[in-house]
């Protein structure tokens, strides 16, 4: 038999033979509202007097977990256009919090620190082996070229693979704050790429407004954010 939600809509069939006979209310595993329910064939016993009214769909408040905006229940958000039956919290449940502008500076000192420590020795390391390279040249700056380049990506790789692995460096694992999707969802290597190289040389290059507007966005995202579609949560 189908059992179907009078609040967002979901639906899913069940085995009537497994349905206990004494099961008057069901929990939403896509909304977590819980309504009434009745077997069929079972006797209908009458609500008890002070239970409180079923709450039709047009009643039901929920928040987008993007824009965190509450609205009435509906296939999508009235203001960002995602899916609120896969990405809704019920009204009253905890609302995603924004991470703020010096929040994520601590966090961006943190990782600076990790990222000079770790350049420095493997810098370090290369710079020392440079005759094991083939020979170079260290008078013609053969290895300090190739040094630099190695600690640049070096330090790319070090933010790209932690956000899009699980959406925090090291920096934002102390501060327990998280670069998600705009949908809730881990950023991933693509969405980290886009992040961590284009989104942040567009973002300082233009005098660093691109990290500033951080502090004045509504949803605290910096123009690397948006070109990622991403946002920085905290935990």
């Amino acid at each position: 038999m189908e059992i179907r939600c009078p609040h967002c809509g979901f639906s899913k069939d069940i085995d009537e033979q497994v349905i206990p006979a004494d099961v008057h209310r069901v929990n939403c595993p896509s909304c977590g509202q819980s309504f009434p329910f009745v077997k069929p064939n079972a006797e209908v016993q009458p609500p008890p007097e002070n239970a409180a009214p079923v709450k039709t769909p047009e009643q039901v408040l929920v928040t987008c977990t993007a824009c965190n905006l509450r609205q009435k229940a509906a296939d999508r958000c009235r203001n960002c256009g995602l899916t609120l039956v896969a990405h809704a919290l019920p009204d009253g449940a905890k609302v995603q919090e924004y991470a703020g502008f010096w929040l994520r500076v601590v966090a961006s000192l943190l990782d600076s620190v990790v990222v000079f420590i770790l350049q420095l020795v493997c810098g370090g390391i290369l710079i020392a082996s440079g005759g094991l390279l083939g020979g170079l040249d260290s008078a013609d700056g053969t290895v300090a070229m190739v040094t630099w380049l190695f600690t640049t990506v070096l330090g790319l790789a070090y933010y790209v693979i932690f956000t899009g692995s699980c959406g925090q460096t090291l920096g934002k694992m102390a501060l327990r704050i998280k670069v998600i999707r705009k949908d809730g969802g881990d950023l991933g290597y693509g969405g980290a790429t886009l992040r961590e190289t284009i989104g942040k040389f567009v973002s300082g290059i233009i005098l660093g407004i691109g990290y500033l507007m951080v502090a004045f966005d509504e949803r605290k995202q910096g123009l690397h954010d948006k070109i990622a579609g991403s946002y920085v949560v905290k935990l």
